[in-house]
């Protein structure tokens, strides 16, 4: 089984997708976190944001593991533990950028989709492009959406918590950056696959997002949910 997660910054994908994952014993894997690896990588040896060609060449020779699962999942780069690195602002801005390289894009998701098909039970993955693009044909497909406001409150206190320095007029002005690039970009743009079922969080809070979803999982199961291209209310 498949479950592909979709949506903007902000919107809740990783810590739903954890909470799936465990919930129905699947493996989960936060593309997120592979695009700030080779971002973290870029920076570490200096590389100019602009220079394209260097940053692709640099990704094609890493070695990016993620193992451990729900809140225990680690992120290694070349065998070094990375989790709370990549979540720095600096690593932040430059995976937005090397998001955009069709080369890094086309690398990752062919691991993506190594991982995902090696699964036991199936996975859980969480990113931009993952119902569009990485597995087209996922079981399951979410789009889960919100408030830019919505979203940059929530990355704040979330950066607040980590006692990381930021604001939360900075955090908006990054959320607005974020979806734009994300939007614009030439190569596997963020949209919503036609046949992903989207889920406003603006007004809900975690628990009631995964019992919505774990019950659409649940009843199509027992053969009775209806995942049509419909906005669940």
């Amino acid at each position: 089984m498949i479950i592909a997660i979709d949506g903007p910054s902000g919107a809740g994908k990783s810590t739903l997708g954890k909470r799936l994952a465990a919930t129905f014993e699947l493996t989960y894997l936060d593309t997120g976190a592979m695009y700030r690896a080779v971002g973290l990588a870029a920076l570490r040896v200096g590389l100019d944001e602009n220079d394209r060609d260097a940053i692709e060449t640099v990704s094609e020779g890493l070695r990016i593991e993620l193992p451990g699962t729900g809140a225990d999942l680690r992120v290694l780069l070349n065998g070094e533990d990375v989790t709370e690195r990549i979540r720095s602002k600096d690593v932040s801005h430059m995976a937005s950028v090397v998001s955009t390289i069709p080369g890094v894009r086309t690398l990752l998701v062919k691991r993506q989709r190594q991982i995902g098909r090696s699964a036991g039970n199936g996975a859980v993955l969480d990113g931009r492009d993952i119902g569009s693009v990485v597995f087209p044909d996922a079981d399951y497909k979410f789009y889960l959406t919100a408030g830019t406001e919505n979203r940059a409150r929530r990355r704040y206190l979330e950066d607040k918590d980590r006692g990381r320095d930021t604001s939360y007029e900075q955090t908006l002005n990054e959320i607005i950056e974020r979806d734009e690039r994300d939007a614009t970009r030439e190569f596997s743009p963020l949209v919503k696959a036609e046949d992903a079922i989207e889920i406003d969080t603006s007004d809900l809070n975690v628990d009631e997002v995964f019992e919505k979803m774990a019950r659409i999982i649940r009843d199509s199961a027992k053969g009775s949910a209806g995942l049509e291209n419909n906005a669940v209310k």
